[in-house]
């Protein structure tokens, strides 16, 4: 009797199932050839189903990796003395003396009363 399940592997067989079933997998087409009473059983894999469950598998295997990576953080985030967990303040960035909104460049060599403003936001004035 078989039953019609929807997926791409129901059973997981290793190498001594497979030499006692003397079943031969082709992994890259999905099939399993195994010989029966009543000729060659073939059993075909879903290559959609196949590239879904792998796809799935990875998004387990990374969201696993992110949690275990994240609980060790926190374990050693708890060795830690109380003062080094405190978050530093931002200091307020410093005013310079020289705007970043222009720039003043010397349009003759050796006459630095020569020059000009290069700006975005330059007073039309």
């Amino acid at each position: 009797m078989v039953a019609d399940f929807d997926g791409t592997y129901h059973t997981i067989l290793g190498r001594p199932s497979l030499t006692k079933f003397m079943a031969v997998p082709h992994y890259s087409y999905l099939v399993l050839k195994m010989p029966t009473e009543k000729g060659v059983l073939t059993v075909r894999g879903n290559v959609y189903t196949a590239y879904t469950c792998e796809e799935e598998s990875f998004k387990t295997t990374e969201a696993n990796d992110l949690s275990i990576r994240m609980a060790e953080t926190v374990a050693h985030a708890a060795q830690l003395p109380p003062d080094q967990l405190r978050v530093p303040e931002q200091e307020t960035p410093r005013k310079n003396s020289k705007s970043k909104e222009h720039k003043e460049v010397q349009l003759v060599d050796g006459s630095p009363e020569k020059t000009a403003l290069i700006g975005a936001n330059l007073d039309p004035k």
